[in-house]
């Protein structure tokens, strides 16, 4: 079977197709969540930027914006991180399953 036949194949079985789906919508589900947590954090400075001038505590150099700021990077990398473990686990795993299932005689 040449390579082709089985791309097609790959690309028109509908467990593959609704995986594409499920992966592609739990993508821009995480970029939509990331959006509104900058926009948020941005709008946020922008409306009450003494809120983030604020120290932590009496006398303490480090502001609540740092730890906001932080807070969203951390946030990022979880979110990220999460997405890379199921795309690599469970997507992966059905993918490696269709492409089985098309590779047989």
């Amino acid at each position: 079977m040449e390579q082709q036949d089985v791309v097609r194949k790959v690309l028109d079985n509908p467990d593959f197709k609704a995986m594409a789906k499920q992966k592609s919508r739990l993508g821009w589900s995480f970029s939509l969540v990331m959006f509104v947590f900058y926009v948020i954090f941005i709008l946020y400075i922008g409306i009450s930027p003494e809120t983030f001038a604020q120290p932590v505590s009496a006398g303490a150099t480090t502001t609540l914006g740092i730890y906001a700021g932080l807070f969203i990077i951390v946030f990022a990398v979880a979110i990220t991180g999460i997405y890379v473990r199921q795309a690599n686990g469970k997507y992966e795993d059905a993918t490696r399953k269709v492409v089985k299932e098309v590779m047989k005689p």
